[in-house]
């Protein structure tokens, strides 16, 4: 019988082992890749096998069980290359630190959040992608982060945490971190740290909020609204998709800000709205790598067209994705959203204009990202490919957790344990209204 107080540093230490043990396999990406993915099933089986005696010791449950979900997606999108090597073996740590920050006691998942926002620091400064060069903003800011981290976890203060969580669950203006790390770190990690760091974020900044001053919390409530409609018009104005898939979720995530300020604690629906944000986010890059795979990475969207007719799983896959993006029913970013809706005060007459204007500003530039890319006329110059096996599970498993989010029962976490750790999550409530 394993002690029940192991089983944490036991899920945590399966995802490292696998990155340190696929050094092995380095020169040979085929195997590393399989590798990798096999160790993110694994991690995923350690997880389901701990389950219940992880809600003793976790407050971030879904996350838990989501992150080795998102890290297997992430790595089974990606193309065979040698260059994409380091970023496989870097998931892996990255999953294996977040697996511990959100189930191990507060020092060590201090220490463990530390070490990742210094290693995402180093990463866009030494391997940025060539496209876009190096960001100073986001480089800076994951510095930022990375003080704050390390002051935090040494004094516990309030205001470095607050700081930190703004910078992991995107808030303007501390935002240019999240963009840089979408559109310029490599490979896997883009699709991986969508969910890993928001993640995280949220985990963490219900504690912080309970020690606030009234006047800190109403600054946060401000910025968290100017946040979303920042996003959403920085959004509409990008031709780029990364971008626009940034600034796009930036602003739905200024909206979950603005939830956790309101309420001061941090409610389950805030946890599905979040995974499934995230994680269809990640699925909308993955769907973008696959036309960056067949067209080049500098490809610009509005030179690709007709993809419905030559390429139909992709079709029907991205379709489903959009839907999802667009918050719209049976998916988890309409259930968490309505969730944390129906329960919150619609305190400042604002409010309501924000989350409309950001929703109806959603739905334009999905739709018209989409439009642009499945239909209009097949250009003779274009080389058609559908979906290859890997680019499909990785597509599919990413709408059969969408539909599962919005689908979930609502009392499927009833009766674990009132968390009273750091960050945590209150007692559950019904995900759906």
């Amino acid at each position: 019988m394993i002690n029940p107080m192991l089983t944490p540093w036991l899920v945590a230490a399966v995802p490292l082992l696998g990155a340190l043990l696929g050094l092995a396999v380095w020169s040979q990406p085929e195997k590393l890749k399989a590798w990798s993915v096999t160790v993110t099933l694994a991690s995923l089986l350690a997880v389901l096998v701990n389950f219940f005696r992880l809600t003793e010791s976790t407050e971030g449950l879904l996350f838990v069980l989501l992150l080795p979900l998102a890290a297997c997606v992430s790595l089974l999108g990606q193309p065979v290359h040698r260059d994409h090597r380091l970023a496989w073996v870097v998931t892996l740590v990255f999953l294996g630190l977040g697996l511990g920050i959100l189930t191990l006691p507060s020092p060590v998942g201090s220490i463990a959040l530390t070490l990742i926002l210094g290693l995402i620091t180093c990463l866009l400064y030494w391997h940025h992608d060539p496209f876009w060069g190096p960001s100073w903003l986001g480089i800076g800011t994951y510095g930022l982060g990375t003080l704050c981290a390390g002051i935090a976890a040494m004094t516990d203060s309030a205001i470095p945490s607050l700081l930190t969580c703004a910078i992991l669950l995107p808030l303007v203006p501390f935002h240019h971190g999240y963009v840089a790390a979408l559109t310029r770190l490599p490979g896997s990690l883009p699709p991986f740290t969508v969910l890993l760091l928001p993640a995280i974020g949220l985990h963490r900044v219900a504690a912080v909020f309970s020690t606030l001053p009234n006047m800190v919390t109403s600054a946060v409530i401000l910025l968290a609204l100017s946040g979303a409609l920042y996003g959403a018009i920085k959004a509409l104005a990008q031709s780029r998709v990364r971008l626009l898939l940034a600034y796009g979720s930036l602003s739905f995530f200024s909206l979950l800000w603005w939830f956790v300020a309101t309420l001061r604690t941090v409610r389950p629906q805030a946890a599905v709205f979040l995974g499934s944000l995230a994680l269809v986010t990640g699925g909308l890059l993955l769907a973008w790598q696959v036309i960056r795979t067949r067209y080049g990475d500098d490809v610009d969207p509005r030179a690709i067209s007709g993809l419905a007719a030559q390429m139909p799983q992709f079709a029907v896959l991205i379709s489903l994705l959009a839907l999802a993006a667009m918050g719209l029913p049976p998916f988890g970013v309409f259930a968490g959203f309505m969730g944390l809706l129906f329960t919150s005060p619609l305190t400042l007459s604002i409010a309501p204009f924000v989350v409309a204007i950001t929703w109806l500003a959603t739905s334009w530039y999905i739709l018209d990202l989409v439009q642009r890319l499945l239909f209009g006329r097949k250009r003779p110059d274009l080389r058609y490919e559908d979906l290859r096996q890997s680019e499909f599970a990785s597509l599919l498993i990413v709408v059969i957790i969408m539909f599962a989010l919005g689908l979930a029962p609502t009392n499927l976490f009833e009766g674990a344990p009132r968390s009273t750790g750091t960050g945590a999550i209150m007692e559950p409530v019904s995900w759906n209204r």
